[in-house]
C-alpha cells in the first residue's frame, strides 16, 4: 500500500500518455507489478500479510506512472474457476456502451481513496474495450455488468478522473428507472 499514490496528488488528475510498442524493460515490469498487486491483494492470507487492501483494478497513475495501463483481475465466484476477466490493458478504448447503466449497490472504492464516499456512481451496463496487451496484441472484449464497472473505474484513472467525480453531488443515492444494480 506504500507505492499507491493517495487521492490528492496531481498524477491522478492528469490525462496519462499513451504506451508505445514494443514495451520497454521499465513498461513490462510495471505492468507486472500491477497485476502481482491484484494477484497478492486477493490472497486473503498474503493480504493480511502485507496489509493490502484487495483491488480488482490497479492503473498506473496509482503507483505514480502517468502511463495508459491498467491491471484489471475480476475473479470468478468459485476460487477453482479461471477469472471472469484478468489481463493488463495498455492504451484501452471504449469503443461502444449500452444506453442501459449500471451501478454496484455498496458503491465503488479505490485503493488511492482512503475514505469511503457513499453513493451510487453510474455506468455503462455494457462496454466493447480495445485495447493491447503487453505484447502488444490488439484485443476487442465485450464486458458487462461487475467486469464493465471495473474496466471504466480504471480507464476513468488513465482520464484524471475518481469514481466519486459521477456521484450526484445532491442526491448520492439517485437512481434512473431504468438503471441496473450489481451486486
Amino acid at each position: 500500500m506504500k507505492d499507491i499514490v493517495r487521492d490528492g496528488d496531481p498524477v491522478l488528475r492528469q490525462q496519462a500518455q499513451n504506451v508505445s510498442f514494443p514495451l520497454s524493460e521499465e513498461d513490462k515490469q510495471l505492468a507486472a507489478d500491477l497485476m502481482e498487486y491484484l494477484e497478492v491483494s486477493q490472497n486473503p492470507e498474503l493480504c493480511e500479510k502485507y496489509q493490502l487492501r484487495a483491488g480488482v483494478g490497479l492503473a498506473a497513475p496509482q503507483v505514480g506512472v502517468s502511463k495508459m495501463m491498467a491491471s484489471v483481475l475480476v475473479p470468478a465466484e468459485d476460487e477453482n474457476e479461471k477469472p471472469i476477466f484478468k489481463d493488463v490493458i495498455i492504451n484501452p478504448v471504449i469503443v461502444s456502451n449500452s444506453v442501459q447503466r449500471g451501478a454496484l449497490t455498496e458503491g465503488e472504492g479505490c485503493l488511492s481513496v482512503d475514505k469511503e464516499i457513499p453513493g451510487y456512481v453510474p455506468r455503462a451496463a455494457r462496454i466493447t474495450l480495445k485495447y493491447q496487451d503487453v505484447d502488444g496484441v490488439e484485443h476487442k472484449v465485450r464486458l458487462k455488468n461487475y467486469p464493465a464497472i471495473v474496466c471504466q473505474h480504471e480507464i476513468d484513472h488513465l482520464h484524471g478522473t475518481l469514481f466519486y467525480d459521477h456521484i450526484n453531488k445532491d442526491d448520492p443515492f439517485h437512481r434512473e428507472d431504468d438503471e441496473v444494480f450489481i451486486y
